[in-house]
């Protein structure tokens, strides 16, 4: 009978269908709704997307995306991107996993000290230091380099991305470390054997959310290169914009091309990510 009490309240507990998937509805079309619309908007022509910014193309204008795909313009914007993007994800994935990894496993004098100075990062966007950077970007004369973009973004990445790795780390089996230490495994064996391929959730996770971080940025690029030949996607975007108009029509083309590779990663990660953020919620 106490059982069945227990059932009966646990689900008259239970939110309605309709009340869980509401919310979640509402944030995909936030997201979604105007994805639609930059996709539709590049199929339009100048005068319909001043008129019609919502619609349907009345005349589907498949000409706006074969001008940027057939322009050496925007292959040379999304090689850099990519560049810039890459390596970032790799010196983030590296540092951060084998900091997270020494915070959890090693004790040491000042360790929770250290960490939290590095979690301070997550107070201060890179926005907020861009004078400062510029100026030690100059003088360590790595202007209109890919390195200047890249190890300012990993520098500033690297709280968030300790802190996933660490969060992840500490749900680990600490019988694992035991067992690898008696067979005479040291630290970094039983890591790069051990550890990492146990870490595909969070390796994932954590080099979605640097990518497309890395990939829409906009405000470091801009201040670091002043070659166009090194300009990223988000730069690449003013190519359009003229001294009295814009021809919105190809932004908008542009940019439904180029947030592509972002939302085709994302989805093909999208189940590590998923195991990779929601590790050690459940306890049981």
């Amino acid at each position: 009978m106490t059982d069945l009490h227990a059932s009966e309240s646990a689900g008259s507990g239970r939110m309605p269908p309709i009340l869980r998937y509401t919310p979640l509805l509402l944030v995909a079309l936030v997201v979604l709704v105007p994805m639609l619309v930059t996709v539709l908007g590049g199929f339009k022509s100048l005068g319909e997307l001043r008129v019609n910014p919502f619609g349907l193309p009345s005349d589907w204008e498949w000409k706006n995306y074969w001008d940027i795909l057939s322009g050496g313009r925007y292959w040379q914007l999304m090689g850099n991107s990519l560049i810039i993007a890459l390596l970032t994800v790799v010196l983030t994935l590296i540092v951060s996993a084998m900091a997270a990894y020494v915070f959890v496993q090693v004790r040491f004098f000042g360790s929770d000290f250290l960490l939290n100075y590095i979690l301070l990062g997550l107070m201060f966007p890179a926005a907020t230091a861009i004078l400062p950077l510029f100026i030690k970007i100059r003088d360590l004369g790595m202007l209109d380099t890919y390195w200047g973009v890249v190890l300012p973004q990993v520098a500033f990445g690297l709280a968030t991305s300790i802190l996933l790795f660490r969060n992840y780390f500490k749900q680990l089996p600490g019988e694992l470390f035991e067992a690898a230490l008696i067979d005479g495994c040291g630290y970094f064996r039983f890591f790069w054997h051990i550890i990492l391929p146990l870490s595909k959730p969070i390796l994932a996770t954590v080099g979605v959310i640097v990518f497309v971080a890395s990939w829409n940025a906009y405000l470091l690029p801009l201040v670091v290169f002043n070659r166009d030949t090194l300009y990223t996607w988000p730069l690449g975007i003013m190519a359009y914009q003229g001294e009295y108009s814009t021809d919105w029509n190809l932004v908008l083309s542009f940019i439904a091309l180029t947030i592509l590779p972002a939302v085709i990663i994302f989805f093909s990660a999208q189940k590590h990510i998923v195991a990779g953020l929601t590790s050690g919620s459940v306890k049981g």
